[in-house]
């Protein structure tokens, strides 16, 4: 029988478990809504790996190991789920509690981590020793993989991708900082900027392509603007891109890894992306005239990641 690992992803809206095998293949998931309290969320846990076993035949016993990513400060080294703001935990022994419950070995790492391992193990990153992972969403998230091991700090609240500064004394951020990266290069940051750029131009198409309402802008809306020719749209795409670029260069200029991978919804624009970060990579990378190259890519893997990386978190530590 092949080898399969449970993955696991603890989220604040829902609980996703999946059976997948070693090839990072999903066999069989799972989701229930996330209640709340530590026993309720370990049954519910519990029933979602369960059934996700069930729906490729087995039982739990037929799985070489499982891994949950959780929300919040994980410690993959004692287990320990030590603050979740979205679940109210506190000091959580996730992973024995788990391990109890299914029988298995359960390794414990924090959400983004392990979306990052998933895209590193078995998606835009497959095949390579390193790769960061920079996730544009509500926030900029993300994870960083060195030497095919997760880093996150010897405290494991490392890796926060969204927080250091490119504009000193810039927009404040819900960190506490002024002039984050994630309040310059989050999909939020682009639905901002977008609307100020509305409210200075009342007949860019922007206006149209929202319904003429600033509350029905999302992170395609100056996009699909440029794409047919609106000027103003293309000055919020342009503005955009060079704060997200900026960030960029300065984490490849940090890491050098072999892979930078962006995902998260404004990714979807694809080339659009990807076109004017790579000019602005091949003119400031500090190591734009080696021979060895950091590779840009668009995560491949999407909602699946979080999964895949949980039930691979056994396999590279």
């Amino acid at each position: 029988m092949e080898t399969l690992y449970l993955g696991i992803d603890l989220g604040g809206t829902n609980v996703a478990a999946a059976a997948v095998d070693a090839g990072g293949s999903i066999l069989s998931r799972v989701s229930i809504p996330t209640p709340r309290g530590v026993e309720t969320v370990v049954d519910t846990i519990e029933q979602a790996a369960r059934k996700a076993a069930a729906g490729c035949g087995c039982q739990l016993p037929d799985f070489a190991a499982a891994g949950i990513g959780s929300p919040g400060i994980a410690n993959p080294e004692t287990g320990i789920v030590e603050y979740s703001c979205n679940l109210d935990f506190h000091d959580v022994p996730l992973a024995e509690l788990l391990s109890q419950r299914l029988g298995l070995e359960v390794v414990l790492e924090n959400d983004a981590n392990a979306a990052a391992l998933g895209e590193f193990a078995a998606g835009a990153g497959k095949g390579a020793n390193s790769m960061v992972a920079v996730t544009l969403g509500t926030g900029v998230g993300g994870g960083v993989v060195i030497d095919r091991k997760l880093f996150s700090g010897f405290n494991h609240a490392g890796a926060e991708l969204g927080h250091f500064v490119i504009e000193q004394d810039g927009n404040p951020c819900t960190c506490g900082r002024r002039g984050c990266f994630e309040t310059y290069a989050s999909a939020t940051a682009l639905i901002r900027l977008t609307r100020t750029y509305m409210e200075a131009d009342s007949n860019s198409l922007c206006w149209t392509l929202a319904g003429g309402r600033l509350d029905k802008v999302n992170g395609r809306t100056a996009f699909d603007a440029m794409r047919q020719g609106d000027p103003t749209g293309s000055r919020i795409v342009e503005e955009y891109l060079e704060h997200l670029a900026s960030g960029l260069v300065s984490i490849v200029n940090i890491f050098q890894p072999e892979v930078l991978c962006i995902g998260g919804g404004v990714s979807n624009e694809g080339d659009a992306l990807l076109a004017p970060i790579q000019k602005v990579l091949d003119a400031e990378d500090y190591a734009r005239n080696s021979a060895r190259r950091t590779r840009l890519a668009i995560a491949t893997l999407g909602n699946d990641a979080g999964l895949i990386g949980a039930a691979f978190l056994p396999l590279f530590r």
